[in-house]
């Protein structure tokens, strides 16, 4: 987190600085979430495919054999292929299992996407599915990347992320004993990170305030509940020059 050196990935809440020089906050879904929201659209998809099956069978006796097999074709690859990309790029940006898990696909921007970009991430999710069932590439490609992105997300710009937030039981942090200037001078994101974590630390248990604080033992000079103290109180110093 500070001077330059890479921390492991400890939140999912991301900052983005666009072009403009406007940074906004996103909080990325990682693959636990995400593998959720496949199963229930794979049930949703199941189920449409064999309530329709079964209502052209019958109907297989009016329209010919033929016609109602055409017909059920034609269902299943729409289920298989047109059925994320339409619900992604429409006004809500999530499939049905998405949205239940409170997910939503975006641009890496923030902003919603488009057709185009649905349809390439979805036309991707052959390669993310290999091998399968087990979608082996596309998990691996989440994993490797910052914004748990799969390969189609690459491909596309794009990221899926929480719609909404569960409402967090927020947690009294401890009072600060001493506010005090940091002993070396801090970037703007260094800055950012220590504001961050007082402006966050209540949703954390102490153990996981303790955690974070510890990967900042360089600056605060100490582990456990001292350095988080202390992290506390160079956050607060600057609360107090800004």
């Amino acid at each position: 987190m500070l001077h330059g050196r890479q921390e492991p990935r400890l939140d999912t809440l991301q900052s983005i600085e666009l072009a403009e020089g406007v940074e906004i906050h996103l909080r990325m879904a990682g693959p636990y979430v995400r593998v959720l929201a496949y199963l229930l659209d794979l049930l949703i998809r199941g189920g449409v495919s064999v309530g329709v099956g079964l209502l052209l069978m019958l109907a297989g006796a009016v329209l010919g054999f033929n016609v109602a097999t055409g017909l059920n074709m034609l269902l299943t690859f729409f289920l298989m292929f047109f059925y994320y990309i339409l619900f992604e790029a429409g006004k809500h940006g999530a499939s049905p299992g998405k949205r239940v898990m409170g997910l939503r696909v975006v641009d890496t921007s923030g902003a919603p996407i488009s057709f185009g970009q649905s349809f390439i991430r979805n036309m991707l999710r052959f390669a993310d599915g290999m091998p399968i069932p087990f979608y082996g590439f596309g998990l691996l490609s989440m994993l490797a990347t910052q914004r748990f992105q799969r390969l189609g997300d690459l491909l596309a710009n794009t990221v899926v992320v929480y719609d909404r937030l569960p409402h967090l039981q927020m947690a009294a942090l401890p009072p600060v004993l001493e506010s005090r200037a940091p002993g070396v001078p801090l970037t703007r994101e260094e800055q950012a990170a220590l504001a961050g974590f007082r402006e966050r630390g209540g949703m954390w248990s102490e153990a996981r305030r303790i955690e974070l604080a510890d990967h900042a033992s360089e600056l605060s000079g100490a582990t456990g509940v001292t350095g988080m103290s202390r992290l506390l109180g160079m956050a607060h110093w600057l609360g107090e020059k800004h």
